[in-house]
């Protein structure tokens, strides 16, 4: 199954609305990461989080972008 299934049944409009929160909440863990390393006294375990959370709102934004824009040949 699909772990973007519940995505695929819900309106463009909505869609559009759930990617920029994506994009904010992507951004916000951005420099949430950049300020913990530029402590120096980050701690490892909540970057590491933090990243696996930034990759897993890329894979949503990916899978949105192409499901709002697809990728038309000519």
């Amino acid at each position: 199954m699909n772990k973007f299934n519940d995505l695929s049944m819900k309106s463009d409009e909505v869609l559009r609305v759930e990617l920029e929160e994506f994009r904010r909440q992507h951004r916000d863990l951005d420099e949430a990461i950049r300020a913990l390393e530029e402590k120096g006294t980050s701690d490892f375990l909540t970057v590491k989080r933090f990243k696996q959370q930034k990759l897993r709102l890329k894979d949503r934004i990916q899978w949105i972008e192409d499901r709002l824009l697809p990728d038309i040949i000519a």
